[in-house]
C-alpha cells in the first residue's frame, strides 16, 4: 500500500488545523486585547510538521485513495489531530500554571473532536475565551467529519450504518473520491447554515454573542462542551433551553435528509422511518419522565416538560448538555439516563451511541425469527421502508451490538483494575463509548468532571471515545491482516 498520499492528506490536514487556531487568536486579541500566545506557537509548530508532510510526499502520480487506504487515513487523521489540537490547551507561551498537561490536554482534544463532551476542566466561566472557543471549534470540527465518514466510509465497511444509502451517497468503485468531494460540499454548506441560524435563534432568546457562537455549535454537532460550568443551566430563560432542545435535536437528524431538502425534495422529514421511530420515541419516553419529574418535585407541567425534554434530547442525542442534575430526580430516573446513553440518534447524524437504524434492523430480525419458530416452513423477507435488507445487514447489526457491548465490558473491567468504583467505572466506559459525556455518581455525574480520574483511566477512555466515535469496527479493521492483503 502507497502511504505518500496518507502522509500528504495528514499534512493538508495538520496545516489546515494551524490556520483554523486564527479563528480563537482573532478572538481572544478582540475580546482581552492579550496577545494569544497560546495559538501563536502552538501554529507555527503544527504548520511546520504539515508542511513538512505535504512537501516531503509531493510525487507527480494522480492522486487517489482506495477504500483500504481511505480507512487507514480516516483512523489515523481522529489520532493525530487531537494530540496537535491539544496544544494551545497547554498553554504553549503562557504561564505554566494556565496550561493543561499533556494528558488532559489530549483527553480534552479527544473529548472534543469525537463530540463526546466529557471533561476535565473547571473554572470555565473565568477561562480565556480563546480557548473556550477553541474547545467549541473541535466539536464543530469533529462533528462534521462524523457526517463525512458515516456517509461516505461506512457503507464500505458494512456494519449496518448506511448501507442502504450507498446507491445514493457513495461511488462503488474502489475509487471513493468523485462524489465524495461533491457530497462533502453539500454537507459543509447544509452544516454551516444550520450553525448559522441556531447562532441567531440564541442570541434572540439572551445569550450574548459570544456565547451563543459556542453553543451554536456545540448543540448542533451534539458535543456538548459549553462556556459555562454550570452548562446550560447557566442560561435561566426557558426559551434558551427549548432553543438548545430544537438544535440538539437537529444534530441527530440524518443530514442527507436536510440535502435532499435544500434539492428540492420537500418531505425528506416526514417519508424517513429512521426519523419518524426517532421522534416517536423521544416523544414517549419526554411524557413519561415529565410525570415522573411532576410526581417527584414540585414543578409546573411547562418546567417539568422543559427540563425533561432538554435533557432526554441530550443524551439521547450523546450531545451532553445538562440544564440540571437529573440524577437528583431518583434512581428510576437515573437508570432511565442510563439506558438512553446507548441509544443514539439516526445514522448520517452528528449523534453516536448505537443509534435507531440499528434498532430498527433489530427489530425486523426479531419478527423474522419468531415467524420462523411460528412457521418453520415459511419463507420471511425482512424489508425496511418497503426495500428488501440485504442478506448481511442484520448479521453486521448483530455483530457490531456484540462488539460494541464488549467493548463496554472491557473497559469497565479495566478502569475497576485502576481502583475506580464500579458505578464510576462503568458509566465512564459507557459514555466515551456512546460519545454522551456526563455519566453517573459523585465524580462524573452531569455535576461533575473527569478531572479526578487517574492518568492511565484517561488514556482508557480516550482510546474508547475515539473506538466508539470512528464506529469500533473501523479501527479493528486495522488489525485484520485480511483487510491488508491484495
Amino acid at each position: 500500500m502507497r502511504l505518500n498520499p496518507i502522509i500528504h492528506v495528514l499534512g493538508l490536514m495538520l496545516t489546515s488545523l494551524a490556520v483554523t487556531m486564527a479563528i480563537p487568536a482573532i478572538a481572544e486579541e478582540m475580546m482581552t486585547g492579550q496577545m494569544p500566545y497560546e495559538f501563536i506557537f502552538s501554529a507555527s509548530f503544527c504548520a511546520s510538521v504539515g508542511l513538512m508532510a505535504v512537501f516531503a510526499t509531493r510525487d507527480n502520480q494522480p492522486f487517489s485513495l482506495d477504500v483500504k487506504q481511505a480507512f487507514l487515513l480516516t483512523a489515523l487523521s481522529w489520532i493525530v489531530l487531537p494530540l496537535f489540537a491539544a496544544l494551545p490547551l497547554m498553554g504553549l507561551g503562557l504561564s505554566p500554571e494556565i496550561g493543561l498537561n499533556f494528558t488532559d490536554a489530549v483527553f480534552e482534544t479527544v473529548s472534543g473532536l469525537t463530540t463526546t463532551g466529557s471533561t476535565v476542566m473547571s473554572g470555565l466561566d473565568d477561562l480565556l475565551p480563546g480557548l473556550l472557543l477553541w474547545r467549541s471549534l473541535l466539536q464543530w470540527i469533529g462533528g462534521v467529519g462524523i457526517i463525512v465518514m458515516a456517509i461516505i466510509m461506512l457503507p464500505f465497511l458494512r456494519i449496518g450504518g448506511m448501507q442502504l444509502f450507498k446507491t445514493e451517497s457513495s461511488d462503488k468503485s474502489e475509487k471513493i473520491m468523485p462524489q465524495a468531494a461533491s457530497m462533502v460540499k453539500w454537507i459543509m454548506g447544509v452544516y454551516a447554515g444550520l450553525t448559522v441560524l441556531a447562532t441567531i435563534i440564541f442570541m434572540l432568546t439572551g445569550m450574548s454573542g459570544f456565547d451563543a457562537v459556542n453553543h451554536a455549535m456545540t448543540a448542533l454537532s451534539t458535543g456538548g462542551y459549553s462556556t459555562h460550568d454550570a452548562s446550560f443551566g447557566y442560561f435561566t430563560n426557558l426559551s434558551t433551553q427549548w432553543a438548545g432542545t430544537l438544535f440538539m435535536l437537529a444534530g441527530g437528524l440524518p443530514f442527507i435528509s436536510y440535502i435532499k431538502f435544500v434539492r428540492g425534495h420537500r418531505r425528506p422529514f416526514l417519508s424517513d422511518p429512521q426519523i419518524q421511530t426517532f421522534i416517536r420515541f423521544l416523544a414517549v419516553v419526554i411524557i413519561i419522565m415529565t410525570a415522573w419529574l411532576m410526581k417527584r418535585q414540585d414543578l409546573s407541567l411547562f418546567g417539568a416538560l422543559t427540563l425533561t425534554a432538554f435533557n432526554v434530547v441530550s443524551v439521547v442525542t450523546t450531545t451532553g448538555f445538562a440544564s440540571t442534575d437529573y440524577t437528583t430526580w431518583g434512581p428510576a430516573a437515573a437508570a432511565a439516563f442510563f439506558i438512553l446513553t446507548f441509544v443514539g440518534g439516526c445514522a448520517g447524524s452528528t449523534s453516536g451511541a448505537i443509534k435507531i437504524y440499528r434498532f430498527q434492523v433489530l427489530w425486523v430480525t426479531m419478527r423474522e425469527q419468531l415467524s420462523k419458530l411460528a412457521s418453520p416452513n415459511r419463507v420471511v423477507i425482512m424489508r425496511y421502508h418497503g426495500s428488501r435488507l440485504p442478506p448481511e445487514l442484520p448479521v453486521s447489526v448483530l455483530a457490531f451490538l456484540a462488539v460494541f457491548l464488549a467493548s463496554v465490558t472491557l473497559v469497565t473491567i479495566i478502569l475497576t483494575i485502576l481502583e475506580i468504583d464500579f458505578v464510576t467505572a462503568l458509566t465512564a466506559s459507557a459514555t466515551a463509548i456512546t460519545n454522551v459525556g456526563p455519566g453517573l455518581g459523585p465524580i462524573i455525574g452531569p455535576a461533575g468532571n473527569f478531572a479526578s480520574l487517574p492518568i492511565a483511566a484517561k488514556w482508557v477512555l480516550s482510546f474508547a471515545m475515539l473506538l466508539g466515535r470512528l464506529e469500533i469496527f473501523t479501527l479493528l479493521l486495522l488489525f485484520d491482516p485480511h483487510f491488508w492483503r491484495d
